[in-house]
């Protein structure tokens, strides 16, 4: 008989499902459902860098894509073995002491503060900054050192900290926080006892401090200089973490029930999407793995002995496990990648929607079909045009930190900036120039590896961007002046999700085996342009002097 899984990965704007023959890896049936709450944009807003997520629309998600994987498939449910589940983070959640989301209970349906606070929501800067002060001040462990060096506004203590010190009604109704991808695992799992819980590694160790050095998070002596309700919080969270090839229980009746499955199928410890990304992409030492949406992650898996001790600065954490168990899991990206260039489109856009869409000179069918001409051959045409456009000193320099910057070096005051623009700038040239800039920013991240002494040999790329952008994948090979290959799946972090499921029923001993039968071919791969290296590296140097010019102005 054979065996399944199913790896269901929660992305930023949608939760999709795989589910996977574990002999070789083929995809029998997948579905995806894209939040309604998120896409009307509940509980956010952009001006203050504040995005929340509420947990109906994961729930939802959860049922209605799983159900439809089992469905297509027609496999019976005693041969899905087990299931994974990967989400973004840190997106921590507040929630009662029965493990109930906060926003699921009365007088919090709709309060942001209630909901899950996504990774890219910045509302935490100043929080951000009082750990990054206190961690090399307070006379004991810099509890930073592991994850880069410099505490982010986008990881679990800060967003908590902000949170707890804005709506005192959450911080006094929260029993404790979870990460979205704990949140999902646990519930799912037919053990209901937080304390015993198994966490994830790979969320604790890159986002909340976690290490073996000082036996688990943070203590109260450190907690408590930030805020005693920090400290008083750390009893109600957890000590030990777990790799995701381990299991965290059985499905629960209640869940087996609504998705047609059994209560034999088991859970594994969740983990993140890019790092099950990496997995799903086949990761081996010295490849970096570049998983490019809307944000990048950039993964690296590293023997002990090859990292040692060592802190790698101005990452985002390194980790014992968070990739591949018995392998140190490096982690870097970019707070914006994708989002740069819908920035960009949105503001193009401006026209179309207010006065366009809206003219009583057009019916409603001719504005349905210019809509749907122009969304076809935007991008398109931009980058047509825009690759047509010769390497120069006349091309713009702009800036990737329309989000902040990640690493190296996390700084999420920053802001972007353009420069070099002419009379003759037009549309195509600033594309470019936005494109130059989210490859010149993913070769800083290479550059601080390399410094750091991690060695890259090769460039593996997973996700939208990375399979529908040739344009690019082709820059940024000249960029990096490395070859890049590209995953063959849809779905890399799902697939990895998968991998790691398949570890967690038994079905292979470990997590490397798994993935060289499981994971994803390479469909295409890009070779840097010889004729075309010295000029990127002058366009580069410009980025360098702008990037150094807005930090120097920047409080």
């Amino acid at each position: 008989m054979k065996n399944y899984v199913i790896g269901l990965d929660y992305g930023s704007d949608s939760v999709r499902a795989v589910l996977i023959d574990t002999e070789n890896g083929q995809e029998l049936a997948s579905d995806v459902c894209h939040y309604k709450r998120w896409g009307n944009k509940e509980y956010c807003n952009a001006s203050i860098n504040q995005f929340r997520q509420h947990p109906l629309d994961h729930i939802e998600g959860l049922e209605s894509t799983i159900k439809a994987v089992v469905a297509a498939s027609k496999v019976a449910p005693s041969q899905i073995k087990s299931i994974c589940i990967d989400t973004t983070g840190s997106s921590p959640i507040p929630v009662t002491a029965d493990g109930t989301p906060l926003a699921l209970t009365k007088g919090f349906e709709h309060n942001p503060n209630a909901m899950m606070v996504l990774w890219k929501d910045h509302t935490a800067i100043n929080e951000a900054n009082e750990i990054n002060e206190l961690a090399v001040t307070w006379g004991g462990e810099d509890f930073t050192k592991y994850e880069g060096g410099i505490y982010s506004s986008e990881w679990f203590w800060a967003k908590i900290l902000h949170v707890a010190r804005e709506d005192e009604a959450v911080k006094n109704a929260a029993h404790t926080w979870m990460e979205h991808c704990d949140l999902m695992t646990y519930l799912l799992i037919d053990n209901k006892d937080l304390k015993s819980f198994k966490r994830s590694r790979c969320a604790a160790g890159h986002k909340a401090m976690w290490h073996e050095d000082w036996n688990g998070l943070p203590p109260v002596e450190f907690l408590e200089k930030l805020d005693p309700y920090l400290a008083t919080l750390r009893g109600n969270l957890y000590d030990q973490t777990y790799t995701s090839d381990v299991v965290a229980g059985n499905l629960n009746q209640e869940w087996a029930t609504k998705l047609g499955l059994s209560t034999d199928t088991l859970i594994a410890v969740g983990t993140f999407d890019a790092h099950s990304g990496a997995v799903g992409a086949k990761i081996d030492e010295y490849a970096l793995v570049r998983v490019m949406g809307t944000s990048t992650c950039d993964i690296i898996v590293s023997a002990k002995e090859v990292v040692g001790t060592k802190n790698v600065k101005g990452i985002c954490g390194q980790v014992d496990g968070s990739v591949i168990p018995g392998y140190i899991g490096l982690e870097a990206g970019q707070s914006a990648f994708g989002d740069v260039l819908a920035w960009f489109k949105d503001t193009l856009s401006w026209p179309l929607d207010n006065l366009v869409y809206t003219s009583t000179l057009l019916s409603a069918e001719q504005k349905t079909q210019l809509k749907a001409e122009v969304e076809s051959n935007f991008i398109k045409t931009l980058t047509q045009q825009a690759e047509a456009i010769p390497l120069s000193k006349s091309i713009p320099t702009a800036l990737d930190w329309v989000n902040g910057r990640r690493t190296p070096d996390a700084n999420q005051g920053l802001k972007s900036a353009i420069s070099n623009i002419s009379l003759g700038t037009k549309a195509p040239h600033l594309f470019k120039a936005l494109i130059n800039s989210i490859c010149f920013g993913s070769k800083k991240i290479v550059d601080r590896f390399e410094e750091e002494g991690v060695r890259i040999d090769s460039v593996i790329g997973i996700g939208g961007v990375a399979r529908k952008s040739p344009f690019i994948m082709q820059t940024l090979a000249n960029v990096l002046n490395k070859p890049i290959k590209v995953a063959a799946s849809d779905q890399a972090p799902a697939l990895g999700a998968a991998i790691y499921a398949a570890v967690a029923a038994g079905i292979y001993p470990n997590v490397i085996e798994a993935s060289k039968k499981m994971g994803s071919d390479f469909e295409s791969e890009y070779f840097p342009e010889s004729d075309k290296i010295e000029a990127y590296q002058e366009l580069m140097d410009s980025y360098s002097e702008l990037a150094l010019f807005i930090e120097s102005i920047t409080k």
